[in-house]
């Protein structure tokens, strides 16, 4: 073979592969054109607070009207009266996400008021905090129900709305869902499957002309350490968890961090990392994953040990001095409905 020929077949797979990349990025901005939220209908499930209102505040910003589902209904009440003064047009529903009929009522309910839906927003979940010797098979699948099968069953039966008009999904994840976290293990291993419901649902949906985008954020100070349950050492675990989710730096402010997820939803995100933290967190665990899994197993040496007892108790039953007087830890309560 001659010197030329060898040249260009060296050069081949290079040229095949920055074609691939340019057909990537046209096809990208083909499929994933922004959209205006103008008038356009919202449903968020766990809207009622947290990080459901701040996202409900933020598309009610951009011009979106909302349906909020929540299983309180005064809950729903006092966030519906938040983004109402606000200038919001909002519908709530009581309802549970793992209840077929319940997703049944409040797609229904959204397409009578609105006559459509152009994003799902799946934020509702839980949290439970303590070392994995007191969490219970019991705890791994009631958070599966929540955390992952909730968003799966929601996304289904909405597909009718969204394909009438080519809209979105989003699916909030956690940076829990792509390194594992001590004394996180049930959270974490549902937000891992949430982060592969939404690759699967992204690919197989795009023909439908349905986007689906999954955000991986950091701790966020939407006050939800109150209502996290926490089992092993009560007081400490608790005061270990609420003091970081609000610690500034390490934490994300609320309205920062929903202000990126529906920017990832208007672009037309595959994924976003929300805050450094969680891009520092997850660029570590893919350059070197042996190194990161080391720091996490020395991390846990230092957490609350685990109890004789697998009994849990609510965030804000297990208050103590020190939390009770965290000043970004009680104003991100009272802002966001916690």
């Amino acid at each position: 073979m001659s010197r030329k020929k060898t040249s260009l077949t060296r050069l081949l797979p290079k040229r095949l592969l920055v074609a691939a990349g340019l057909a990537a990025l046209v096809g990208r901005r083909a499929l994933n054109t922004p959209t205006d939220l103008t008038g356009k209908s919202v449903l968020i499930t766990g809207g009622s607070r947290g990080l459901g209102l701040a996202l409900g505040r933020e598309f009610a910003a951009r011009g979106a009207h909302l349906t909020l589902m929540a299983r309180d209904a005064a809950e729903l009440e006092r966030a519906a009266a938040d983004l109402r003064g606000r200038g919001a047009r909002v519908l709530t529903v009581a309802g549970d996400v793992t209840v077929d009929a319940d997703i049944a009522r409040v797609l229904d309910a959204a397409e009578a008021e609105y006559g459509r839906l152009d994003v799902l927003a799946n934020v509702a979940g839980i949290i439970q905090t303590g070392p994995l010797a007191n969490m219970t098979e019991a705890d791994f699948r009631d958070i599966m129900e929540i955390n992952t099968f909730g968003p799966l069953k929601m996304t289904r039966a909405a597909l009718p709305l969204l394909r009438a008009v080519r809209g979105r999904v989003l699916l909030v994840a956690s940076v829990g869902g792509k390194v594992g976290i001590p004394h996180l293990a049930p959270y974490s291993v549902s937000k891992f499957a949430l982060v592969g419901l939404g690759q699967v649902l992204r690919a197989e949906l795009a023909q439908e002309g349905i986007t689906v985008t999954t955000v991986c954020p950091g701790l966020m100070q939407t006050g939800s350490a109150r209502n996290a349950t926490v089992k092993g050492q009560h007081a400490r675990e608790y005061a270990l968890f609420a003091t970081l989710d609000n610690l500034p730096v390490i934490s994300m402010a609320a309205p920062e961090a929903a202000r990126r997820m529906v920017n990832a939803t208007v672009r037309g995100d595959a994924e976003a990392m929300i805050g450094g933290p969680a891009v520092l967190l997850r660029t570590a665990q893919a350059i070197a994953p042996q190194l990161t899994a080391d720091l996490m197993a020395l991390g846990n040496r230092f957490l609350p040990r685990p109890t004789p007892s697998d009994r849990g108790v609510i965030g804000k039953n297990a208050e103590s001095p020190i939390t009770q007087k965290n000043p970004i830890k009680r104003a991100a309560e009272a802002e966001f409905n916690e």
